[in-house]
This record gives C-alpha cells, sequence and structure tokens, in this order.
C-alpha cells in the first residue's frame, strides 16, 4: 500500500465526520432556536471553536419569552404550580 486512500476510505471518513460532529450538532442547534445549518461550522477548523463558544454564551431563541407574553406565561406558570400543590395537599 502507497498509504493513500481511496475513495471508498474517504467516504468513510466523511460519514464518521457527519455522524459524530454535525449532526448532534444539528439537533442542538435546533433545539436551541437556531438554524440546523449553522452545525456546519463544526467541519470547519478554527471556525469550530468559535462556534462552540457561540453555543455556550449566546442567549437561545427557544428560551425567549416574547416581552408582551412575559406577564401572560408567568401567570400561567403559576397557575400551574398552584394547582400542582392542590392536587398534592388533596391526596
Amino acid at each position: 500500500m502507497s498509504g493513500v486512500s481511496g475513495p471508498v476510505e474517504l467516504l468513510v471518513i466523511l460519514f464518521m465526520v457527519v455522524l459524530f460532529t454535525v449532526f448532534p450538532f444539528w439537533m442542538i442547534c435546533t433545539k436551541a432556536g437556531f438554524p440546523g445549518w449553522y452545525s456546519l461550522a463544526t467541519v470547519v477548523p478554527i471556525l469550530n471553536i468559535f462556534f462552540i463558544f457561540f453555543l455556550a454564551f449566546a442567549e437561545w431563541p427557544a428560551l425567549r419569552i416574547p416581552f408582551e407574553n412575559r406577564d401572560a406565561e408567568n401567570q400561567r406558570r403559576l397557575s400551574q404550580i398552584q394547582s400542582q400543590i392542590q392536587t398534592k395537599s388533596e391526596e
């Protein structure tokens, strides 16, 4: 063997990269509220480090509550907690 990878080996390596880097980060991005294609940054050297820091410190859109709905959302959560407490005390 001359040490040169053939097309089959390169396809296997590409599949492994996609399976172990792009796919998990695609799922993380979509659950965080970012476009899934942001996960392609994990394949680019140096950009992948910045991408991980971006995910760690950015405000996730999925966790944002619109300003006009904050009071309604807090009231809904409060009523849920109160009803849970009430049902537990009745048992």
